[in-house]
């Protein structure tokens, strides 16, 4: 068998009728009443009754439930179309009305909607006597306007349902691919943040707890600094580690959601701290006015900080770094760099294929801004970002400088 363009559409599950589809039904039912009561220049001729009315309004009852149970509802639908057409309770023979039918209509629109392929062209079928009784005894041509209602009509419903059908399916397969994509870039946060912590306290925890066992017999004092760091290290990294996992259990309530603000720029020194205490000496420069930053803009800095120093710790062996964070007007740079290790020559560089720099390369995307990470000309490694600003938080004055080298 060929690809189905038209997969049948699942019928509403709840059993009670819609608001939307008992306003529906009425309408449609009230449309053919009138239909009836006034037909027109061109009317059949049939008397108007009480009992004619009531036949008419039979429809609305199988409408109601037009969703659930598409075919029966149009065969209920087209029987009492039937009805109509023969003037079975006013004068036999005789069509109470001209028109097509709007519930005969709304019950094949419905069919083409929600029913197989099969279903429907049968139902296309079934529908063409019923109309072509009210031809019977008219002066109407019935090459002419017989034609139009018997085949173009049908047609043009069955056509219009079939392209609501595919509007919906293609609908639902976006809002999908937008979950699937919600999903996967909370994964991707949640593994980043996850391997922000993890790296940069298990890195400074493995250097500091092999500094004190080597100078743990000739410098009991040192080694004791270097394990009350990794206590420190280890304690932050469990910390946070905790409050991740309490931002994923959260909830919408105010009160469950976690108050503790992430990590930001102000906490670039506490960074910088630790990296000295693991044996690699630092000095931050921080250059124009510091402002208050949004939260998300301060997290991705440090932990692309946090991420450079890591790196620098690890690969760049006996070297120096600087932690340079510029303010300008529309725009935060932070620029990481070391004299160590830097790969070789300056075509090559230090990155790798880790997930730190995907991590870091995926923060900076979100925000628009700028990555560049490679060996510098005259040695060393260097990481630069910049993420770009809110109108509201540009300030022109950038002239103030700040230096700090950490102790």
């Amino acid at each position: 068998m060929g690809r189905d363009f038209f997969p049948p559409v699942p019928p509403a599950e709840s059993a009670r009728p819609t608001v939307g589809g008992v306003v529906l039904a009425v309408a449609a039912v009230t449309l053919d009443v009138l239909s009836y009561l006034a037909p027109g220049e061109e009317g059949t001729g049939a008397r108007v009754t009480v009992p004619g009315v009531l036949l008419i309004c039979l429809a609305v009852v199988p409408l109601l439930f037009r969703r659930q149970h598409p075919v029966p509802v149009l065969g209920a639908v087209l029987g009492v179309q039937l009805a109509v057409n023969t003037g079975l309770v006013v004068d036999p023979g005789v069509a109470m009305s001209n028109s097509y039918g709007a519930a005969v209509s709304v019950a094949l629109y419905t069919v083409a909607r929600y029913s197989e392929r099969r279903a429907v062209a049968l139902s296309v079928v079934a529908a063409a006597p019923v109309q072509v009784l009210r031809y019977l005894n008219t002066d109407q041509a019935v090459l002419g306007i017989g034609i139009t209602d018997v085949v173009v009509t049908p047609c043009l419903l069955v056509a219009i349902g079939l392209a609501v059908r595919q509007w919906k399916q293609q609908l639902d397969i976006n809002r999908r691919l937008l979950a699937d994509r919600a999903v996967t870039e909370e994964r991707r946060r949640i593994a980043r943040e996850l391997h922000d912590i993890v790296a940069h306290h298990i890195t400074t925890m493995y250097l500091m707890s092999g500094g004190a066992r080597s100078t743990l017999d000739r410098d009991p004092e040192t080694a004791r600094e270097a394990l009350v760091t990794l206590e420190e290290s280890g304690r932050t990294a469990l910390h946070e580690m905790r409050q991740l996992l309490g931002v994923l259990r959260s909830t919408e309530t105010p009160d469950e959601t976690p108050s503790e603000p992430q990590p930001g720029v102000n906490d670039i020194e506490r960074l910088v701290a630790d990296s000295v205490a693991a044996g690699l000496p630092v000095e931050l420069h921080v250059t124009g006015r510091p402002r208050p930053l949004p939260m998300t803009v301060g997290l991705t800095l440090y932990r692309i900080v946090q991420e450079a120093l890591t790196n620098a710790r690890k690969h760049a062996g006996p070297a120096r770094a600087t932690v340079r964070l510029t303010y300008l007007p529309d725009r935060v740079a932070v620029e990481v760099t070391d004299d160590g290790a830097g790969g070789g020559d300056p075509g090559t560089n230090r990155t790798g294929g880790g997930y730190g720099l995907l991590g870091m390369r995926e923060r900076i995307a979100l925000h628009d801004g700028s990555l560049h990470v490679g060996n510098r000309p005259e040695g060393g490694f260097a990481v630069t970002a910049e993420v770009p600003l809110p109108a509201d938080t540009y300030e022109l004055d950038s002239n103030d400088e700040k230096d700090e080298t950490p102790r």
